[in-house]
């Protein structure tokens, strides 16, 4: 006869067993009920409770383990990100990682959707936001800064939709918070690099050019550009401001125009997309002759632009950062908590040839 004493788990078995037959559900029900975890309806708990009470398998009084508060599960978060649609790379890359990191929100308990509407349209990107509001808990978006959007955004509010800003902000709405760089920081940045590029008597024609100016963020980029320049650099001449609306064939066109008119054209700032346009402007109409170039959002086209030397400089911010801070916000206010609570203001780069990451 042998002696050999059962593992414990041999005997733990066939009680879990036998509570699980007596209750009517499976094993795994009962496990999940006697260690606390969600899932479950309160009438099969207390099925289950009273099945272990009477096989003797509870170690405290059955109403105490009844009394157990049982969490709800969280249910997840969905967030819409509307992005305009076209052809700015960067803002195509910033989609892309949203789609592509949704696995990774998902096991956060956020569930993110980009939709794309039709850009530089104030009432296309109004609808959107309603439209999407209804079936999301919270919305993130590239604003354009007019009546219908503002409207739009006040309508969320007033139904408990918040709605958060990035890249571009909105004003006088009520938008619960911006994400994206400081753009009158970013517009004077590039003005200290092109004045420094330009030597130690800096002087000339230089022309700027932008997505939008119903964009808050291009507009704040052009403020304080034309502000350090005339400060820093009187001798530097701005030619008017030229809006591409982010298209390559756009910013094409209008540069080669401009080089035609200005052959004495020293350097370009375009504080929007569509980089690769003027970047072409740039080698056909002066191979010989070097113009100083420097735009926004590193993308393959603009780390090109930065190896062959066309661009000389690059303001750009990581798509990473954008979303990680839109997703704190939301987290912090479905947790009731301050919107900004943990959120750290998103920093730009200056990247050139030399540091490409």
């Amino acid at each position: 006869m042998s002696d050999a004493v059962p593992e414990p788990q041999s005997l733990k078995s066939p009680r879990i067993a036998d509570i699980a037959g007596a209750a009517g559900v499976s094993a795994a029900t009962v496990d999940r009920v006697l260690n606390a975890r969600d899932g479950v309806r309160p009438a099969t708990i207390q099925r289950v409770l009273a099945a272990a009470e009477k096989a003797g398998y509870l170690t405290e009084p059955r109403d105490m383990a009844v009394q157990k508060p049982i969490k709800a599960p969280v249910k997840p978060m969905h967030i819409a990100f509307l992005m305009p649609a076209g052809t700015n790379r960067y803002l195509r890359m910033l989609g892309d990682y949203i789609e592509l990191a949704h696995a990774q929100w998902t096991a956060q308990r956020m569930k993110c959707r980009v939709h794309y509407v039709e850009s530089f349209n104030p009432e296309a990107l109004a609808k959107g936001l309603l439209h999407y509001g209804q079936r999301a808990d919270g919305l993130a978006f590239m604003a354009l800064d007019d009546p219908l959007v503002r409207d739009a955004v006040d309508a969320l509010a007033a139904r408990g939709v918040p709605a958060v800003t990035m890249i571009s902000d909105l004003s006088n709405a009520q938008r619960v918070a911006y994400v994206g760089i400081d753009n009158r920081s970013a517009g004077r940045t590039a003005a200290l690099l092109l004045g420094r590029f330009l030597g130690p008597k800096p002087c000339g024609k230089i022309a700027m050019l932008a997505g939008s100016l119903n964009y808050r963020g291009h507009e704040e980029r052009e403020i304080g550009f034309l502000h350090l320049i005339k400060s820093s650099f009187p001798n530097v001449e701005v030619l008017g401001l030229r809006e591409g609306q982010d298209d390559s064939e756009r910013n094409y066109e209008q540069m080669r125009s401009l080089l035609g008119r200005h052959p004495d054209l020293v350097g370009i700032y375009n504080s929007g997309g569509g980089s690769e346009g003027v970047a072409r402007a740039i080698i056909e109409a002066r191979p010989e002759h070097k113009i100083l170039f420097i735009g926004h959002g590193l993308t393959s086209d603009t780390r090109a632009r930065l190896i062959d030397g066309t661009m000389d400089a690059l303001i750009t911010q990581t798509p990473q950062a954008i979303v990680a801070n839109c997703l704190k916000i939301f987290d912090n206010l479905r947790r009731k908590g301050d919107a900004l609570d943990g959120v750290k203001p998103v920093p730009f780069s200056i990247v050139l040839r030399e540091n490409l990451p």
